[in-house]
């Protein structure tokens, strides 16, 4: 009974969290500018931390679990002065704000910051920042992948927080009705995905694989699988890049072939082809476990696993995510170092806090040793009593670091425009070259 009510719990608080990690950067929403007028740090007193955070069925609940944590455990009178923003890039305006007058004084002490922007921030504005490096961390214990996103000139400033590793969940009812199993589609070439998918789609009329045509994450999701990068030496690495034009020729024929169905938008991805029950998979970060569990007919139908990849090799990948970084106004640095270092940093508080953070919020640790809990290795009803959290750290933990660049948005939306260039028929060499000139005219590069 213990495993069911547990298994529900998640099941239910991850159903709110959609907005968190991956989608954040999809929010047209209006901004409340009131939420980042400046905070006060002098006048708080010893025993108080503030810091910037977006999304209160998410992040909110991580952070709420690491100060009731930090509280029972080192200090009663411990406060964390959580100032909710409306979304992710709130945190950024904030932070240009500030770095644009050279005046860093009306920042919280601790930030909730993007993985894939912050280098940008530190390289922009690095007296923006506190270096953790003498905190009580072992690195060791967390995904490579995740740590090195706020680890700049071999300084680590940010302590992580979610886990953005990518998962391919199948709909295991459908899979038998075409006489596949989960071993069938794991640890296999994508050519041989291509030939489950056509068969699935054949004989049930749905796709194997989904994904926003317009905001395309899979060639970074697959090249990252691969071991490899859209960037090389600071510079986007894409024509010349053959494990790059390997995949897109995969995605073109995934297309083709009615595998993969490329959404128009993001909402044509999440609402018509998942909660729209019109694919039998769906490979994403697993952020989008939410949104796959609004069908609740499908309770139970569903089990993850690896990605494909082009030799066949069990896949892993991650995407989105965030971690919680000191900024420079705050006065109370080793507090600050100290608290991170107890409850998100692999310290005696963090199985609480992780435990908490997933129960309460759907927030998944990088943390290799709080992903071995027992509420971590409970089944969750929804997935077939598959305990996916666990497997979702453990997956983490195998994402290979490849290069990274403050312009990877930048080089997803080029890259997604060749893709639909190329399935409408245009050469894919001069659509990558196309792509390629645009992304380092962005840059400010020399072709």
């Amino acid at each position: 009974m213990k495993k069911k009510i547990v298994s529900l719990l998640l099941v239910g608080v991850m159903i709110a969290s959609f907005t968190a990690c991956g989608s954040s950067s999809k929010s047209n929403s209006s901004k409340d500018s009131s939420k980042s007028t400046g905070v006060d740090v002098a006048s708080e007193d010893e025993n108080t931390l503030s810091v910037y955070a977006w999304d209160k069925n998410f992040n909110i609940p991580a952070l709420k679990a690491a100060e009731a944590a930090y509280k029972a455990d080192v200090n009663p009178d411990f406060k964390l002065n959580i100032i909710e923003q409306s979304q992710s890039s709130d945190v950024e305006d904030a932070l240009t704000l500030a770095g644009s007058a050279g005046d860093y004084s009306t920042l919280p002490d601790i930030v909730l910051f993007q993985d894939h922007y912050i280098q940008k921030y530190v390289s922009d504005y690095p007296d923006a920042w506190a270096n953790v490096n003498d905190a009580d961390i072992n690195w060791d214990d967390f995904s490579a992948e995740k740590v090195s996103y706020s680890t700049i000139n071999d300084k680590h400033y940010g302590v992580p927080v979610d886990n953005g590793t990518v998962i391919f969940a199948y709909r295991t009812d459908l899979l038998k009705q075409c006489g596949y199993t989960m071993d069938d589609v794991t640890g296999i070439t994508w050519d041989k995905f291509d030939e489950i998918g056509k068969v699935v789609y054949a004989k049930t009329g749905k796709y194997l694989l989904s994904m926003d045509g317009d905001g395309n994450d899979l060639p970074y999701m697959m090249l990252q699988a691969e071991g490899a990068s859209q960037f090389k030496d600071g510079k986007p690495y894409i024509v010349d890049n053959k494990t790059m034009v390997a995949v897109i020729n995969v995605i073109a024929k995934l297309q083709k072939d009615h595998v993969l169905y490329l959404a128009n938008d993001w909402s044509d991805y999440t609402d018509q082809t998942i909660i729209g029950d019109q694919v039998a998979g769906v490979m994403n970060g697993n952020w989008i476990i939410p949104t796959i569990e609004q069908v609740k007919a499908n309770s139970g139908k569903w089990e993850i696993t690896t990605m494909p990849t082009l030799t066949g090799a069990e896949g892993y990948a991650s995407n989105g995510g965030s971690s919680l970084y000191i900024t420079s106004n705050c006065q109370k640095k080793d507090l600050a170092k100290e608290f991170l270092a107890y409850t998100f940093g692999g310290g005696k508080g963090s199985q609480a806090t992780y435990d908490n953070a997933l129960k309460d919020g759907g927030v998944i640790t990088t943390c290799i040793s709080a992903g071995k809990s027992d509420v971590y290795n409970e089944g969750v009803a929804y997935f077939n009593n598959q305990a996916i959290y666990s497997k979702i750290v453990e997956m983490g933990s195998h994402v290979a670091v490849v290069e990274q660049s403050n312009y990877h948005y930048t080089c997803r939306e080029q890259v997604a425009a060749a893709i639909q260039n190329i399935i409408g028929g245009a050469d894919v060499t001069s659509s990558l070259q196309d792509a390629q000139d645009q992304l380092n005219f962005a840059m400010g590069n020399d072709k």
